[in-house]
């Protein structure tokens, strides 16, 4: 069994794997300063003795300084050692980044899990802390794309740099005009995201000649593929399932 680990700036998210299916997924937030027991024992305690059949844990992390913690914990709890992706992990493409060590792990298996479930050209785009949007050709070439700030990130930085605009909750709006504070936040917020979100994707279509499939995922896909007509599915598990296509490729 495999445990494939998706560490992200807000939230970590475990997949358990048995021979190639998905048979249980949970999230954690992301804290800086959990200790190997916390992260062991507290947060990482699993009622399902299956939990404990695991043999092997392939991690794709942006946040470095949870690694270790997450490697020791990995080591105590379930006897392994997971192995951390990187730029040089066969993704069955080419990376055309420049350089490719410094292209995000999340992007590089969001895009290798698009192109090898819904083939190419594909476009990924991942919805959470930032909003990437990454590309591969019909020749299987990562060629990047853009980061953004995410939905969330933009409603945090509303309410932070400013004296009275408050925190919302993001979610799809009734109404384009907001008629409360909280209601115009969210509002712009939303569609406007939507909005620079689409505007990248005709680009891309017209820098690339043609429409590839596009794929979202993230915690903020939904919401935004449900009033966007250039997203063509929502994938929740996406960077999961992109994980253990890694973790085959290694074993075979």
């Amino acid at each position: 069994m495999l445990l494939a680990i998706d560490i992200g700036n807000s939230t970590t998210k475990f997949g358990i794997f048995e021979s190639g299916s998905l048979i249980d997924k949970f999230v954690i937030p992301t804290v800086l300063d959990y200790t190997v027991d916390e992260l062991s024992f507290d947060r990482l305690r699993y009622t399902d003795d299956r939990f404990f059949q695991i043999d092997a844990a392939i991690v794709s992390s942006v946040v470095p300084e949870m690694n270790g913690t997450l490697a020791e914990a990995c080591k105590k709890l379930l006897k392994i050692t997971p192995s951390f992706v990187d730029y040089t992990f066969d993704f069955g493409m080419n990376v055309g980044y420049d350089p490719p060590s410094a292209a995000g792990t999340d992007r590089l298996v969001n895009a290798a899990a698009a192109a090898a479930k819904y083939g190419v050209p594909v476009i990924a785009c991942s919805f959470g802390t930032a909003t990437t949007i990454d590309v591969v050709d019909s020749d299987r070439k990562y060629l990047g794309g853009t980061i953004s700030p995410g939905l969330k990130t933009l409603v945090e930085a509303l309410h932070l740099k400013t004296s009275k605009l408050p925190l919302v909750t993001i979610e799809r709006p009734k109404n384009v005009i907001g008629n409360t504070t909280k209601g115009s936040i969210n509002s712009g917020t939303y569609y406007g995201h939507i909005g620079m979100v689409e505007g990248i994707l005709q680009r891309i279509f017209e820098e690339l000649g043609q429409k590839p499939k596009v794929v979202a995922t993230g915690g903020f896909a939904s919401v935004v593929a449900e009033n966007s007509s250039l997203i063509d599915v929502v994938d929740e598990n996406l960077t999961l399932e992109g994980l253990l296509r890694l973790a085959e490729r290694r074993s075979s």
